[in-house]
């Protein structure tokens, strides 16, 4: 059993003004504990947790600040939070149960599983190059709505007649919305009961663990338990440039760039009406995931230890922490225009977007200021979920301070060394 430690925020305690904060951090955790403070008394933060788990003990789990900021309504320990891309590390999650399972390969092609992918010469494109990012299927040619989405029939047949925008496997680039459609597929043709990808999250992650977080929110959840996040139109982004990667921000100025396509797909001008209830009750598996910090946290927590727990099998285990095959020109992103790394769905560790011990972590950051992953080698969960948008794409000042603060902990508790003179 984790002990409360009482140097930082406390269960029921108050801070600034009166703003809620709750939960608790372990001994030697408790400068995360400072840090999740000051998120709102110096980072402007609104409403949010935090979850980390170390060696399979939650040392860290902490709610604060107000899930509707307009009715004061405190965030509390039952908080559900739309989380963006964070919702593409428990997809992939889900390829990594699936794949422990015996129902693909990731030097298969995708048409040996789903043979109406093939048209449009994609009939060469593996698993593999699809998890990575690297298919070229970064758009879609019509917009989608809550309804069409919710066909699944319909969307696999869109989906199918999609050609790749460069070679496959030559190039990545973030497949911003489309990878959790075509990965929805894939496991839809590949799974025996025939399950959506969120119905099989449910049935083989969450509910083995006995966590909360949908992808496609059922009608049961009340309405007074979910955060309500304001976002923002794209315009306000013009006034955020230096948060931005300028080359994707310039390239997205024309309507008909690869950048432009990929975040158009859906009808949505503010990203927040992703969380809207139209939208949350139908799966887009890479970015309208709803649920708790702990929820996400655990998920990787069980696959940073080897996913035991979820049955994934060594081999499977093996390829999530490899160092992930880079496309042949190179890992300059085609769409965020930075150097990224990609691998069974999920970002890994670059020069561009540096997270974790080393290379053996895999995670993804989410819209606004969301970041989860995995740490192998400190045998690390950790999940930051926000409902007050920012606009960097990955390192919000907010998330960065708690992943920061909890590996000066780790770095504390060590043993030092004593070096003979």
């Amino acid at each position: 059993m984790v002990r409360e430690s009482h140097a930082g925020p406390t269960p029921g305690g108050l801070f600034h003004r009166g703003l809620p904060i709750g939960g608790f951090v372990a001994p030697g955790f408790e400068q995360v504990g400072i840090e999740f403070q000051k998120n709102f008394t110096q980072r402007e933060e609104q409403g949010a947790a935090c979850t980390i788990f170390h060696r399979g003990e939650k040392v860290v789990d902490l709610w604060g600040g107000y899930r509707c900021a307009e009715s004061r309504a405190p965030w509390t320990e039952e908080t559900l939070s739309l989380s963006f891309s964070v919702t593409k590390g428990m997809a992939a999650a889900t390829m990594a149960v699936a794949h422990s399972r015996g129902l693909f390969e990731l030097d298969e092609n995708v048409a040996a599983y789903w043979p109406e992918f093939s048209a449009a010469g994609k009939g060469e494109i593996t698993v593999r190059q699809l998890l990575a990012h690297q298919a070229g299927l970064v758009s879609v040619d019509q917009r989608l709505d809550a309804k069409l989405l919710a066909d699944h029939d319909r969307l696999s047949t869109i989906l199918s007649r999609q050609p790749a925008l460069w070679v496959p496997g030559t190039r990545h680039g973030y497949h911003t919305l489309t990878l959790g459609w075509y990965q929805n597929e894939l496991i839809r043709r590949t799974d025996p009961q025939g399950r959506s990808l969120g119905a099989f999250f449910q049935d083989e992650i969450a509910v083995p663990l006995g966590v909360e977080f949908y992808i496609g929110l059922p009608d049961r959840i009340a309405e007074d338990r979910l955060s309500r996040i304001k976002g923002f139109h794209r315009v306000a982004m013009l006034g955020r440039l230096n948060q931005l990667p300028i080359g994707m921000v310039l390239a997205g100025a024309w309507p008909r760039s690869l950048v432009a396509k990929s975040v158009r797909c859906l009808k949505v001008a503010n990203p927040a009406e992703l969380g809207s209830p139209e939208l949350r009750a139908v799966e887009i598996p890479s970015a309208n995931g709803i649920g708790r910090a702990a929820a996400v946290a655990r998920v990787y927590d069980v696959l940073a230890r080897g996913g035991t727990e979820l049955g994934v099998k060594p081999s499977t285990w093996a390829e999530l922490v490899a160092p992930p095959r880079q496309p042949s020109q190179g890992i300059r992103d085609t769409i965020l225009k930075f150097e990224t790394r990609y691998g069974f769905g999920f970002s890994r560790p670059s020069a561009g977007f540096s997270f974790g011990a080393d290379g053996a972590a895999f995670g993804c950051p989410g819209a606004g200021g969301s970041f989860a992953m995995a740490d192998p080698t400190e045998q690390l969960g950790f999940a930051y979920l926000t409902n007050k948008m920012g606009f960097r794409l990955f390192n919000d000042p907010r998330e960065q301070a708690m992943r920061a603060a909890c590996y000066a902990c780790l770095a504390s508790a060590r043993p030092k060394v004593a070096i003979a003179a």
